[in-house]
Order: structure tokens, then sequence, then C-alpha cells
């Protein structure tokens, strides 16, 4: 269980170790990010905006990855795979409520397709390889999973996913989960946006910018330096 109070303990004693030492040069405990065939195959494009879910460790930095990706129109931190009772922070950092921390990402496929998303969340989002962790966070509510939103979506996962495995692309095999997605619950209002209103909190710095810096240098035809945030979003509804 890594709670919120842990984190920002984590963002604290990050920070004191790298102020301790006048020789020290930032490092940055994210993995490496790796660079991914595209899909074989892929959704067809629709007409109007889809819906895709994913999780993959703290939604932090997942949202900020997508939030700084053209053709997304929003991305909200939330919860999947538990029930509406127990979508709330405390209760998922228990580990017991059956929810991974997800991102429900809205997005124009005329812009970008489902597998583009997916090739960015193998890449440089998250680990697909960690089993319920990512990077310091452990747990069930950190693991790496992906909540289909039509069929089409899960055939198109599942392709992928064997596609990976086949090449080998990784040192380990992918354990991310797949499934058709129940339900998504925002999250508390404090944690949208985190990335991008507090880009300077050690946590994100070491686990979350360096996503950000690898979606702008891997998939730079993608990437958008201004960020869609929630409540611009909400601003402009």
């Amino acid at each position: 269980m890594r709670s919120l109070f842990s984190r920002l303990t984590f963002a604290a004693v990050a920070g004191a170790l790298a102020a301790s030492s006048a020789l020290a040069t930032p490092t940055f405990a994210s993995e490496e990010a790796v660079v991914i065939p595209a899909p074989a195959t892929d959704a067809q494009a629709a007409d109007g905006i889809q819906t895709a879910v994913i999780a993959g460790g703290c939604f932090w930095g997942v949202q900020g990855v997508y939030q700084h990706t053209g053709g997304v129109v929003s991305a909200v931190s939330g919860y999947s795979g538990g029930s509406k009772a127990n979508a709330n922070y405390n209760a998922v950092s228990s580990g017991s409520t059956g929810h991974a921390e997800a991102v429900e990402i809205k997005y124009d496929p005329k812009q970008i397709s489902y597998g583009k998303i997916l090739q960015i969340y193998f890449s440089v989002a998250h680990d697909p390889t960690q089993l319920n962790r990512q990077g310091p966070d452990t747990g069930t509510q950190y693991r790496s999973e992906i909540f289909a939103t039509t069929p089409e979506q899960k055939k198109v996962a599942e392709a992928y996913i064997a596609q990976l495995n086949a090449a080998k692309v990784y040192k380990k095999p992918i354990v991310t989960k797949l499934g058709m997605l129940q339900a998504f619950y925002p999250a508390e209002a404090y944690h949208q946006d985190y990335l991008t209103l507090h880009p300077n909190q050690p946590y994100i710095v070491y686990n979350d910018l360096p996503k950000i810096e690898n979606l702008k240098k891997i998939f730079a035809g993608n990437f958008i330096e201004k960020p869609t945030l929630v409540n611009a979003a909400k601003a402009t509804n």
C-alpha cells in the first residue's frame, strides 16, 4: 500500500537526500522507456469521441502522459475494478477494494488511434512487466490493466500484447491484465492535473516527469507542449 502520506514522505526523503550532497546530480527512479513497434492490428477509426481506460501505477504520471498527447480531449484520474461504494482514495489505498488507479482517456480517433494510445501506454506510461507495482508503489491498486470499452478494443489489446511478447521487446513477460470495463469512477479533485500543478515535487520529478520527456522524445509527432487539463475542460463546459 502507498497512501498519499507515504507518497509525500517519499518526496520529502528524496528531496532531503538530494540536498544532502553538494555533488549530487539529478537521477530518476522511473524505468527507461522501451521503443516498441506499433500494433499490427488497430481499431477502425470511428466518428465521435471515443473512450479508453487504462491502469499502470500511480495515476498522476499516467494522466500527465496523456494530457500531453495530441488527439486526447480529456484524461481523468480515477478508479476501476471495484464498486462505487469504495471508489475513494483512502479505501483504494488499502489494496483490498479490487480497484486500480486508472485513467479515463477521451480521444478523437481522427487524430489518434486506440492502437497508438496503447503503444504509448506500453512504451512510456508504465512498465507492463511489473506485477502489482510500478516503481516505488506496490499493491494491486497499482497493477497494469486495460479496461476495454468495446469488444474491438479488447481484440486490439489482446493482439498487441501477443505481438509484443512474441517480439520479445521486454526482458520479462507482459503481466498486463485485460478485461471489459465495468465502471470508471473519477478520483477526488486534488488528484486531477497533479503532475502539472506539482512539477517540483520530488515524487513527480523522480517518477513522472521522465515519462513526459520520453513521450516528447519517442512520440514527437504525438506530443503537445501545453497539457489538456481537467480543470480547464470543466471551465469551458
